[in-house]
């Protein structure tokens, strides 16, 4: 199968080289060239807890050369997806299924504005990846499931297909009838940690050595419970202390969180696509959520200070 990936950051990386390790043809569309450069010439090293694998993915910044791809897969921050899909378009052929493995909500409505609904299929994966060098990605594989399906809950071919391809490279992957719950249950684990992560500097190896920790991520998830059951969403767990535990569970210790990442590098963080989509979403269903608008207010003022300094 021929496979692009748009967005070659610290997960993309690691699809990218497990797929094409496999025997996928794989291309990662990036615009850092010292990262194409050494993907191309050494590979992609993928730090895991049995050692280091190196794998050989294609990477380009013409995504006009690449040509179609069967399988588009969507990995960039929430807040480049308009763009990030403008770029990689010419990927997209009659017959290529786009999906999107990002994090928060919001972006397939993006996609499918720009490609149509047909094309899509929904996914969340818990698989990690951390940069720590140019090509080179702390991976969180082993027992990190991937769970995609259609919206409206059928289990067709295409989506099969895709899971046996995931599988047969090593990422965990089900099919699920109720892919809407998947979904909110990743946004869920994302605001569990996520903020806490970033605001406090902690990879998961101390975040979870803090017990004061526990209470306010069991409140925010609980805001989050609220305002899916509200959406008429249905859950597959609704236990907030679970889920913020299973968001560390297989994780190397030095692991970062998306926004811990963002924030070391003084970027944009996905905070108004996580922590803030339950407060955006609480607010159009009426119900508070007094411990996210919080979490999002220190993220952001983080965010204001990097720009300042």
């Amino acid at each position: 199968m021929k496979v692009g990936i748009v967005g070659a950051g610290s997960l993309g990386s690691v699809f990218a080289g497990v797929l094409a390790q496999a025997g996928a043809s794989v291309h990662l569309i990036s615009r850092h060239l010292d990262y194409i450069r050494e993907v191309n010439h050494s590979g992609l090293r993928l730090v895991e807890d049995t050692g280091i694998r190196v794998t050989h993915p294609q990477a380009t910044d013409r995504p006009d050369a690449v040509g179609f791809v069967d399988l588009l897969l969507v990995m960039v921050k929430s807040y480049d997806t308009r763009e990030a899909m403008g770029f990689a378009s010419s990927l997209v052929g009659p017959g290529t299924i786009i999906l999107s493995l990002q994090n928060g909500l919001g972006n397939e409505e993006i996609i499918a504005e720009m490609f149509g609904w047909d094309r899509i299929i929904y996914g969340r994966t818990f698989v990690g990846g951390d940069s720590v060098d140019n090509a080179k990605i702390v991976a969180g594989i082993r027992g990190k499931p991937t769970i995609i399906g259609e919206l409206n809950g059928q289990l067709s071919e295409r989506v099969m297909g895709i899971a046996e391809l995931f599988n047969g490279a090593g990422l965990l992957t089900d099919v699920s009838d109720n892919v809407l719950g998947v979904v909110w249950n990743k946004l869920l684990v994302n605001v569990s940690t996520g903020a806490l992560a970033g605001i406090t500097g902690l990879s998961y190896g101390y975040l979870y050595q803090v017990p004061d920790l526990l209470s306010v991520a069991v409140a925010a998830v609980n805001e989050g419970i609220a305002v899916a059951k509200a959406k008429g969403v249905e859950l597959p767990n609704e236990d907030a202390e679970e889920i913020w535990l299973s968001a560390g569970r297989g994780q190397p210790a030095s692991f970062r969180t998306s926004i811990l990442q963002s924030l070391d590098r003084k970027s944009k963080t996905e905070i108004d696509y996580i922590n803030g989509a339950v407060v955006r979403l609480g607010a159009e269903e009426g119900i508070r959520t007094p411990v996210n608008q919080a979490l999002v207010a220190c993220v952001k003022a983080l965010e204001f200070r990097s720009s300042v300094e």
